[in-house]
């Protein structure tokens, strides 16, 4: 799996609104305790499902799941709206990195990539 991290400050509903206007969606909501618990059911199904990305966002307790039926890429609709630069954001390859970085505040959202 890869992750993109969003640095940059985007309006968290606007990111959810635009990558929902292409995919289908569910989300599993949390509190404190169930945290861990929403989030390996979400990495389970986000690893089950083809054409799928998962969304994690700064001050939201849910964790998002968009699926499709074909390939699409919603990186390149995220960069023209947001007109993200190559400081905005961080590619990685460690499945913890978006959901630590969000969790501390060093970014807004992290989208994975199945």
């Amino acid at each position: 799996m890869k992750s993109i991290i969003i640095t940059k400050w985007i309006e968290p509903y606007k990111l959810l609104e635009t990558i929902k206007e292409d995919y289908t969606y569910q989300d599993f909501t949390f509190d404190t305790i169930s945290k861990n618990i929403e989030k390996k059911k979400f990495l389970k199904e986000l690893e089950s499902s083809q054409y799928s990305i998962g969304l994690y966002m700064k001050n939201v307790n849910k964790y998002y799941l968009f699926k499709k039926d074909c390939e699409f890429d919603v990186w390149s609709k995220l960069e023209q709206v947001f007109d993200f630069t190559d400081s905005d954001f961080i590619i990685d390859t460690d499945l913890e990195q978006p959901f630590n970085m969000v969790d501390l505040g060093k970014a807004e959202a992290g989208i994975i990539f199945a």
